[in-house]
């Protein structure tokens, strides 16, 4: 059986990211307390229900009393068969301040005494076991709900895959950088083509962009060094058994050179190193592929 565990800050996506495992056919509980984990892939391996073999359940901080047995629990679950994944959900506490001023929405570890600031802060270290037991952090900070469906769509699809799924991400600093990404490459030091005004407004998926790029040796010269560099250390991930490599290259924007450097890339890997996704975070509407 394949169980995936969301878990994460209040507020951060948890039922978005549900639903999207509902949508790939998961078998979804949301709330579960982590204490009725076991009895529950016990009872669904048995009786009637042995057609289910993929089940998502989200986590949330009512089950801190039994997060202090999580590495036991996490243990019996692989003793009896259960390939467990856990991915957590995490957003800055302004985001999440922000979140629930729109939603008026309680948040669970607040009541008349705890301010909601206090609360988040709170359940930051309730859920530290989790976070760090998780195979992967997702930061929802700047992420609109399509872009994290697509964030869990391939995670758990990188479940299936032999060889870790690599995602290249293009983005802008001017918008802080990816908190969940596993490598970071700054390419502001590359020829900027803002700054030609006939290309400002288009971006590095137009061939005016790509041409004015492909025009610089420094440009291939980045592009053949990030090549080399990533197609030698994805070979230790595979090694720790890691299903997911985010590599997240930021231009100023997030539009012109990032987002070039990204197709460039993934078009190159593609063939020689497994799965490949794309992800521009800035750009509208988000490309996957």
């Amino acid at each position: 059986m394949n169980l995936i565990i969301v878990s994460g800050l209040s507020g951060s996506g948890k039922s978005i990211a549900l639903h999207a495992l509902e949508d790939l056919g998961y078998f979804c509980i949301d709330n579960l307390p982590f204490g009725m984990l076991r009895q529950l892939t016990a009872e669904l391996q048995q009786g009637s229900s042995t057609d289910i073999e993929r089940v998502a359940v989200s986590i949330d901080s009512r089950s801190r009393e039994f997060l202090k047995t999580l590495s036991s629990g996490l243990g019996q679950l692989r003793d009896a068969g259960v390939t467990a994944r856990i991915v957590f959900l995490e957003a800055g506490t302004e985001r999440l301040l922000q979140r629930y001023s729109e939603t008026r929405r309680r948040h669970p570890l607040t009541d008349e005494d705890t301010p909601l600031r206090e609360g988040i802060l709170r359940e930051r270290e309730v859920l530290t076991p989790l976070a760090d037991a998780a195979e992967r952090t997702i930061d929802t900070s700047v992420m609109t709900p399509y872009e994290l469906r697509v964030a869990i769509r391939s995670f758990a699809e990188g479940s299936l895959q032999s060889s870790p799924t690599l995602l290249f991400q293009s983005f802008g600093f001017k918008r802080g950088a990816p908190a969940d990404a596993d490598t970071v490459f700054d390419l502001r030091c590359l020829p900027n083509p803002y700054w030609e005004k006939e290309l400002r407004d288009l971006s590095g998926l137009d061939q005016p962009v790509i041409q004015f790029l492909e025009g610089s040796d420094v440009v291939h010269q980045m592009a053949g060094q990030l090549k080399s560099f990533i197609g030698f250390w994805i070979r230790h991930f595979d090694v720790v058994d890691r299903s997911y490599l985010t590599v997240a290259l930021g231009c100023t924007g997030g539009r012109h050179r990032s987002v070039y450097m990204v197709e460039r890339l993934a078009r190159e890997f593609r063939e020689s190193a497994g799965p490949v996704q794309i992800r521009h975070r800035d750009l509208t509407p988000v490309k996957e592929s």
